[in-house]
């Protein structure tokens, strides 16, 4: 392996969120950030523009919107236009502004919990009814969309449905045929699907990602696909996303919903966004294999040494979703891995219905950390039974 993935770095000295949020005998394994350097081509294109001194309104590079076709079309076979490529700042605001474009004050959105908590503050946030399905859990652990009543929940009120594939917090990689059961559910209610595949590069054991627009023409003109190489390439301190809208009516609309409130991307970002997504495909790929070998320890030492807690089947993420119903706790699964273990998780229950009881914990860490993290959890499960 070219990179050296088990190096230990200091972060509380960088203004990090996830490091300096918790006291320092905490390892904090909980936001989606890992613990790795970025790719040598991101950090050198940085450097060299730093160097440059000068910070003024950037452009978007000409360069730019080949380099992410060819990109969509290597790694999940989508071909796609360059003029159906706008740049939300992040993927958050993207998903916010696909609910401003086709909703209005009381409409319907969508989506299957538990789910990656922000999507959840869609509807408050947009004035809309939230309507949420919750996954079912099969004896395994593996989660299914309970397609009858998804397709239940929509009423004429329903205009938008979120999807989150890779999904987080469950570690989902759906297949086509669910792709395209979902897809075939949104077409037939007149549902705009908004596609959170900020995660899609994260799919294990030979998977493919397919993004739900590329399935046809027709759920293509009907989408909004969001991506970013925030999760990829570790630059989320870096604004930078893309949202791809074949539509050119809905894109139209996207465009127009900012309504002089989202900026497009700051020099750094369209510096970052170049190598990174033409130049550091090797890295990642390496990245990849260290990760599931994360996974694959992880699923190990929970299954062999932690009675009380089960760990989700992870295709997709880097995102361990530890079921903590057994433990019989008399606080949540956060609060006891924080006070007893010293180990920073996120809260299962605000995924949604169906959280209660789990806890999400982030295994993109140098591989002593993680079983460190292992341990201590072990430790305060065998302390506390």
């Amino acid at each position: 392996m070219t990179h050296d993935f088990d190096r230990i770095i200091e972060r509380r000295q960088t203004e990090s969120i996830k490091w300096n949020r918790f006291d320092e005998d905490v390892l904090p394994m909980w936001v989606a950030d890992m613990d790795f350097l970025c790719p040598p081509a991101v950090i050198e294109a940085l450097r060299e523009r730093v160097d440059h001194g000068i910070f003024g309104y950037a452009q978007e590079p000409p360069e730019l919107r080949g380099i992410i076709v060819d990109r969509l079309k290597r790694r999940y076979d989508w071909a796609i236009q360059p003029d159906w490529i706008t740049f939300p700042p992040n993927v958050f605001v993207g998903f916010h502004l696909a609910a401003h474009t086709v909703c209005e004050p009381g409409d319907g959105v969508a989506a299957h919990t538990p789910i990656y908590f922000p999507i959840l503050l869609v509807p408050p946030n947009v004035r809309l009814t939230g309507q949420l399905t919750e996954m079912l859990k099969a004896p395994n652990g593996r989660y299914e969309i309970d397609f009858d009543a998804f397709e239940a929940s929509l009423d004429a009120r329903s205009k938008l449905f979120i999807l989150c594939n890779p999904h987080n917090p469950i570690g989902r990689v759906y297949t086509r045929s669910e792709l395209e059961r979902i897809a075939e559910i949104c077409l037939k209610h007149d549902v705009t699907i908004c596609s959170d595949e900020i995660h899609a590069d994260f799919v294990y054991d030979g998977r493919k990602h397919t993004p739900i627009a590329s399935l046809s023409p027709e759920i293509g003109d009907r989408t909004i696909t969001l991506f970013s190489p925030a999760k990829s390439f570790n630059v989320a301190g870096i604004t930078f996303s893309f949202a791809v809208i074949p539509s050119e009516d809905l894109r139209t609309k996207y465009e127009e919903a900012k309504q002089g409130l989202v900026t497009h991307p700051g020099v750094m970002g369209y510096t970052m966004a170049v190598p990174a997504l033409r130049d550091s495909d090797a890295w990642f790929d390496e990245l990849l294999a260290y990760l599931q070998e994360n996974r694959d320890t992880a699923a190990r030492f929970v299954a062999e040494q932690i009675p009380g807690i089960s760990m989700t089947p992870l295709e997709g993420t880097y995102l361990a979703w530890l079921d903590c119903r057994s433990l019989v706790l008399d606080q949540t699964p956060h609060e006891f891995f924080l006070e007893k273990a010293k180990v920073a998780t996120v809260e299962g229950a605000i995924f949604g219905t169906g959280g209660e009881g789990f806890a999400r914990l982030n295994l993109a860490c140098p591989r002593p950390r993680l079983l460190e993290g292992l341990e201590r959890i072990r430790q305060a499960v065998t302390a506390h039974s």
